[in-house]
C-alpha cells in the first residue's frame, strides 16, 4: 500500500474531527459564552483533548479559526444577497441566512482574543458588503427610513439567541423541537419585516456607530 493510500484514512478522520470540533465550539459558545471550556468543546465533539490540541494549539487559535469561518459565511451570504434581482429579497435573505447559521454567536468572546490580520481583512470586507446591501435596498425605496448597516448587523446578532429552543433542547423535549423551530422562524420573519419601508415611524435614538463592533473586539487582557 502506498504512503498516500495509508495517509488518506487518517486525513479523512482528522477532517471529520475538525468539523466536529468547530461545530461543538459554536454550540458550547452559544450556551456558555466566554466561559466556554476546551474540555466542554472536546466532549461535545466526541474527541479527546489531545486531538483538539493537535489541531489547535490554544483555545484562542480555535476561536480565531471559528471567527474566520463565520466571516466567510457572512460574506458569502451578503454576496448572494447582492446578486439577488430584488433588493428587498436580497437583504432579507441575507439576514435570515445569517441568523440560521448562528451569525453573532461569537459576540461573547469579543475582546478576549486577538483579532488576526486575516480576521481584520474579512471584517472590513463584511462591512463593505452590508453597506452595499443596505444602500441598494434604500435606493430601491424598500428599506425603512433611518435603518443603517450597523442596525442590520446588530439585529442579526440579537436574533442569534433562541432561549426557548435551547431550553427545550436541554430539557430533552424532542417532541416540541419542530414546533419550536417553526416558532423561531416566525419570530425572525416578524423581526425582519420591521426593516421594510412600510414602517415610517422614526427609529429611537441616534444611529449606532460601527465602534460598537470595532472597539468591542479590541483585545482587553485582564
Amino acid at each position: 500500500m502506498s504512503e498516500r493510500r495509508r495517509r488518506a484514512p487518517r486525513q479523512a478522520e482528522a477532517e471529520r474531527n475538525d468539523r466536529a470540533l468547530l461545530q461543538a465550539a459554536r454550540e458550547v459558545l452559544a450556551a456558555d459564552g466566554a466561559h466556554a471550556s476546551v474540555a466542554a468543546i472536546a466532549t461535545r465533539a466526541g474527541v479527546g483533548i489531545g486531538s483538539l490540541y493537535r489541531r489547535y494549539r490554544t483555545k484562542e487559535e480555535l476561536f480565531q479559526r471559528l471567527s474566520v469561518l463565520s466571516l466567510d459565511h457572512h460574506n458569502e451570504a451578503a454576496e448572494q444577497g447582492l446578486a439577488a434581482a430584488d433588493p428587498w429579497a436580497g437583504l432579507a435573505g441575507f439576514v435570515v441566512a445569517c441568523v440560521e447559521f448562528g451569525q453573532g454567536s461569537l459576540a461573547p468572546i469579543a475582546g478576549t482574543i486577538e483579532v488576526t490580520e486575516e480576521m481584520g481583512a474579512k471584517y472590513e470586507r463584511s462591512t463593505e458588503l452590508v453597506a452595499a446591501l443596505v444602500a441598494r435596498a434604500r435606493d430601491a425605496g424598500v428599506l425603512r427610513p433611518g435603518v443603517t448597516a450597523v442596525d442590520v448587523s446588530l439585529l442579526i446578532e440579537q436574533l442569534r439567541a433562541s432561549p426557548f429552543v435551547d431550553q427545550l433542547r436541554k430539557q430533552g423535549q424532542d417532541d416540541l423541537a419542530e414546533a419550536a423551530a417553526q416558532a423561531r422562524r416566525r419570530v425572525v420573519a416578524i423581526a425582519v419585516d420591521g426593516l421594510r419601508a412600510v414602517h415610517d415611524e422614526p427609529l429611537p435614538g441616534r444611529p449606532p456607530s460601527g465602534r460598537l463592533f470595532t472597539e468591542r473586539w479590541a483585545r482587553r487582557d485582564g
